[in-house]
């Protein structure tokens, strides 16, 4: 009997989403072959995602299943692919490089001339003082699933307020980091912990190094955006304070 040809795997992905471009990374460095749909310039490619049942993206999937790409654990069972991910590092390690990167976001975030806070860069719908915003609201929902609240999606759309300018956003970037280190300073330093979130109940250590990672992403978007309008970043981040965490080659995809 002829067997049924294969269900071709598809990624849905939006620019400047930072899971996004980590997961098209990832399966292009494995040699999956997939379908590339971007949702915020495809109509029908976003109406297949809302089809599937998908609140969020990135999303692989095949046929009507799909797995959420937040753990590329889940990718890897997802696929029934052979890769052996790398380990985490440390949680000490973890929150030394996110420490460093929230300072370094605070920094940058100074840098912004406010004319133009609220320009979006390139073809992502998220202006340049939201994307700073967006570096500690990661932060900090990481920070609330170690207190032990649910991690959602939605929390990663919120925005700055209105009324703030670059000195405001990086004042609330200031408080994130102090409550981190306040966080850390009592909590179960192992990480071993359970963590609810929207894509399953994962060790606080995976969620952690996943908040680590994505501040980091946004973090050097930030560098990139200030280099665009032709101002020097302060300090960026440099590999040797990437190194470790599972960022993406490109900073913008």
């Amino acid at each position: 009997m002829q067997q049924a040809p294969a269900l071709p795997i598809k990624v849905f992905w939006q620019p400047g989403c930072s899971s996004c471009l980590r997961t098209k990374e990832f399966l292009q460095k494995n040699g999956v072959v997939f379908e590339s749909v971007n949702v915020a310039a495809d109509p029908s490619g976003l109406a297949e995602l809302r089809a599937l049942g998908a609140r969020s993206v990135p999303i692989v999937s095949r046929g009507t299943e799909y797995t959420l790409c937040q753990s590329m654990g889940d990718v890897v069972k997802f696929l029934g692919l052979a890769t052996v991910l790398s380990d985490a590092l440390p949680p000490a390690q973890l929150y030394g490089k996110l420490d460093h990167v929230l300072h370094t976001a605070i920094r940058l975030t100074r840098q912004f001339p406010a004319d133009r806070l609220r320009e979006n860069f390139r073809n992502r719908n998220r202006t340049l003082g939201d994307t700073a915003f967006h570096v500690f609201r990661v932060s900090e929902m990481g920070l609330q699933t170690g207190e032990g609240q649910p991690l959602r999606p939605e929390g990663f759309g919120e925005l700055a307020p209105p009324e703030w300018g670059a000195p405001e956003i990086a004042a609330w970037g200031e408080e994130v980091r102090r409550r981190l280190a306040a966080w850390w300073a009592q909590t179960d330093q192992s990480l071993v912990f359970t963590a609810n979130t929207y894509y399953g109940d994962k060790s606080m250590h995976e969620v952690f190094e996943r908040t680590a990672w994505h501040s980091a992403q946004h973090t050097r978007q930030l560098a990139l955006m200030l280099e665009s309008h032709g101002i020097a970043p302060d300090r960026p981040l440099t590999t040797a304070d990437l190194a470790g965490l599972p960022v993406p080659d490109d900073v913008w995809g």
